[in-house]
């Protein structure tokens, strides 16, 4: 009787480390995939969209400079969306909601914060990216594309455009998501930002620079005044983070702390100009 049962016992346990080292294994694999191929696929990805994209407006660029000019009197054919310099405050109206754990708040129906009919948004609704965000103080430079879901596109490599919410150097609110981790995780280091610092968005033909003003380390994903067209954070209802008057604004959202989805950082900025984008000769 004996025997039988250290026979038993002993099988038990090597059943047992089997299926804890498979387990492990699991786990290991589970876990590379996740921290390291669904990066080093989606950076892929991002860095040749972003090529590709740059490409095309070097091209489309090359193709305009070759038309023959209008004679004097005749309306352009393709006017620029609002190719004032100036960041002049205009008010626009929109809402949000709560929002899901991919780092993003969802925008509610009939939000429109776009200001409406210009080319930028026909570019958004025909290609998968529309606009490239590039943070120098990051050495951050990813697409961007239209939504914020995660499936769709912020494992993809992208940072999301909240549908509703204003275009790039439009009046109102540019709001934009993105992985703080994994995918590609583009907003990996959002932490490091600060005040002052540059947030470029290029576009075909114009190159929009914002200037940071206020970073919210932690606020509830419920809220979703944050991508309002006059952002703010409902949690902290101090004023210190941002704006209480219509303006031309950014900002940038993702989970925190770091590997959770528990909370959101926002980050806010203002227009400060903006400049044709430069064409690369040969393109």
């Amino acid at each position: 009787m004996r025997p039988r049962l250290l026979w038993g016992l002993r099988r038990g346990l090597i059943l047992f480390g089997e299926l804890a080292v498979t387990l492990g294994l699991v786990t290991i694999l589970l876990a590379t995939y996740e921290l390291w191929w669904t990066n080093r696929a989606a950076e892929a990805n991002a860095t040749n969209t972003v090529a590709a994209l740059e490409q095309q407006w070097d091209r489309q660029a090359q193709q305009q400079a070759q038309q023959p000019m209008p004679t004097p009197g005749t309306p352009s054919a393709d006017p620029t969306p609002d190719s004032s310099p100036s960041g002049s405050p205009i008010a626009t109206p929109g809402h949000a909601n709560n929002g899901g754990s991919d780092g993003s708040w969802a925008v509610g129906p009939g939000s429109d914060g776009s200001g409406g009919g210009t080319g930028i948004d026909s570019m958004a609704r025909d290609l998968t990216a529309f606009a490239v965000v590039r943070i120098p103080v990051l050495g951050l430079v990813f697409p961007v594309a239209e939504g914020v879901d995660k499936y769709a596109v912020l494992n993809h490599g992208y940072i999301g455009h909240y549908p509703g919410t204003a275009m790039p150097g439009q009046q109102g609110n540019f709001a934009i998501a993105g992985h703080r981790n994994t995918h590609g995780e583009p907003f990996r280091h959002l932490d490091r930002i600060g005040v002052g610092d540059v947030v470029i968005v290029e576009v075909s033909g114009w190159d929009y620079v914002y200037r940071v003003d206020s970073v919210l380390p932690q606020t509830e994903p419920s809220d979703g005044t944050v991508i309002l067209p006059e952002p703010y954070s409902s949690d902290h209802p101090s004023g210190r983070y941002g704006y209480r008057t219509p303006g031309k604004y950014i900002t940038l959202t993702t989970c925190t702390p770091a590997f959770t989805s528990l909370y959101r950082m926002v980050v806010w900025g203002h227009l400060v100009g903006q400049q044709p984008r430069p064409v690369t000769v040969g393109a």
